[in-house]
């Protein structure tokens, strides 16, 4: 009788061990996955400010910029030759991260002066800054291929970042599928 407990008990414990193991094969990696659609100061801030908090605790962070967003990485002081319809494009979004305007209180254009006068002010550290330091602790940016050409940007034109790279949006399905956790901001 004990040899047949026994039995039992080792079959159950491999099979809880199996169970264990494929939970742990889908169970994604200690990572972070951003999707960066807005354009606006306070969404951009807030996703760099969670990429940062998640690099704290020893997460992987990998940011993903479509759209609107992709007007943040724009470098004021690059400007490759364009056709007029995406100098069109150009004219219309953003410049760089310094020209984003807030998701609400815009008060005619005033808004987004105000708020960083504000946060400079309260010790708080600008969208720029918070760009250098999840550069500097290894924050991955991944800028959507497509959103580029339809909104008329060139890889030349975006921001010298350490690990910028430039990619369709299935490489974005692949990392949310690899992450614990998933943002759209």
């Amino acid at each position: 009788m004990q040899l047949t407990e026994e039995r039992v008990l080792q079959q159950a414990l491999e099979a809880l061990t199996e169970r264990v193991d494929a939970l742990e094969r889908t169970a994604g990696n200690d990572r972070l996955s951003i999707g960066v659609m807005s354009g606006n100061l306070d969404n951009t801030m807030a996703a760099f400010i969670i990429a940062l908090g998640a690099v704290a605790y020893d997460i992987q962070v990998d940011m993903f910029f479509t759209f609107w967003a992709t007007a943040a990485l724009r470098d004021p002081k690059k400007s490759p030759a364009k056709g007029l319809l995406d100098k069109m494009f150009g004219w219309m979004l953003p410049r760089s991260s310094q020209k984003l305007p807030l998701s609400k209180m815009q008060m005619c254009g005033m808004g987004p002066r105000m708020i960083r006068s504000v946060m400079k002010a309260r010790g708080v550290k600008s969208l720029e800054q918070l760009m250098k330091e999840a550069g500097e602790f290894g924050v991955r940016i991944h800028v959507c291929e497509m959103s580029m050409g339809v909104m008329g940007l060139q890889e030349e034109e975006m921001i010298a970042y350490p690990d910028i790279d430039y990619v369709g949006v299935g490489t974005f399905i692949q990392m949310i599928s690899e992450s614990k956790q998933v943002l759209f901001l």
